[in-house]
């Protein structure tokens, strides 16, 4: 009696489970429509924040208290520094070291070596050789140029001079013309950091994006949108003062604000488009976001500190104003705590 007993309650589950698989499939269908359906609201909703966000500073050449040359503008970039510098630590490198000490990379050299750090200080280095660099090529550039101006001038005059039987020294150096120089590779300098700047930004934004296009949980779906819109806004708010200050043309500005804002909805796309086969926790996946997440940690944790903080916060202009100083940095602060305050949902 107890074998065709036992016999009977091991076969009624299967039976059970044999008869539910047409609704669970049903349901799972339902759920990944329902999922497919946030996504498509996801895109629209980044797309909008991202560009509203990166396009805010630019209103800096119609509102004239935030011009770069009034205090404003300081506290204003003190605030997307502390974005960009939280979307450094907090947002990016985290991810990174989960992915990279996962459990499902074996290798010992995922294990025994800290490939994030690695990875991240490379990155930065690699950012300070090419800033210094292109800084390096402006400036000797700029200085041949001067160099030929001013060797043109004094044959101008000696010329004149032969004509006339007068001697004049006439250099541009003379007339105090090479106060330009200065201002030009700042100029130089400053589109160098905000073109890096962006290429970390997009890095993480693809990422981030494909994450949420791939993912079929709506419970994970609805607080990433919530979440990353308005982390979109912040960064966009951080890499559109960098911009702005840059003074590119016209159609570079646009270029480089429609690319920053369609970064994180093309990756979604393109999640929804490998959702059916990718899958986060195989180990390709998370070597390649790993290291590319590691890489745009060090570039914006570098960015953040050498090229706008410390190069703000040693300016004269602020060292020489308490209040101003004071204003930067509660402006820094709340830049980094509303984003820090954003890692809790995304």
């Amino acid at each position: 009696m107890r074998i065709p007993t036992i016999l009977t309650f091991t076969l009624i589950p299967a039976t059970v489970a044999g008869l539910c698989t047409c609704d669970g499939e049903e349901s799972v269908h339902l759920h990944n429509r329902e999922a497919l359906k946030y996504k498509l609201i996801s895109i629209a909703t980044i797309l909008f924040s991202g560009g509203i966000g990166v396009g805010l500073p630019f209103l800096g050449r119609k509102i004239h208290s935030l011009r770069p040359e009034n205090n404003v503008f300081f506290m204003i970039k003190a605030f997307a520094a502390g974005v960009i510098l939280a979307t450094g630590f907090i947002h990016i490198l985290p991810d990174a070291f989960a992915s990279l000490t996962s459990p499902c990379l074996h290798d010992s050299l995922w294990e025994n070596f800290p490939v994030t750090g690695f990875v991240a200080m490379m990155a930065a280095l690699a950012t300070l050789t090419a800033d210094t660099a292109a800084a390096g090529f402006y400036r000797r550039h700029h200085i041949h140029v001067r160099k030929q101006v001013n060797a043109t001038d004094v044959e101008a005059v000696h010329d004149e001079d032969d004509d006339d039987g007068h001697v004049h020294v006439h250099t541009h150096a003379t007339h105090g013309h090479a106060h330009g120089a200065t201002p030009s590779l700042d100029l130089s300098r400053q589109r160098i950091i905000s073109k890096v700047m962006e290429v970390g930004i997009v890095v993480h934004s693809v990422i981030i994006g494909i994450s949420l296009g791939a993912s079929e949980s709506v419970e994970r779906i609805k607080p990433l949108l919530a979440a990353l819109s308005f982390h979109q806004f912040f960064e966009g708010m951080g890499l559109g003062a960098c911009i702005s200050q840059a003074k590119f043309e016209s159609l570079t500005n646009a270029i480089m604000m429609m690319f920053f804002s369609l970064t994180t909805p093309i990756g979604i796309g393109v999640g929804i488009g490998i959702s059916s086969f990718y899958t986060e926790s195989s180990r390709r996946a998370l070597i390649v976001e790993g290291v590319f997440n590691s890489a745009s940690a060090g570039i914006l944790i570098y960015m953040a500190l050498v090229d706008l903080l410390a190069a703000d916060f040693m300016n004269p202009r602020m060292q020489s104003n308490v209040k101003l100083q004071l204003g930067a940095y509660v402006s820094l602060l709340l830049g980094a705590g509303c984003m820090s305050i954003l890692a809790i949902w995304a």
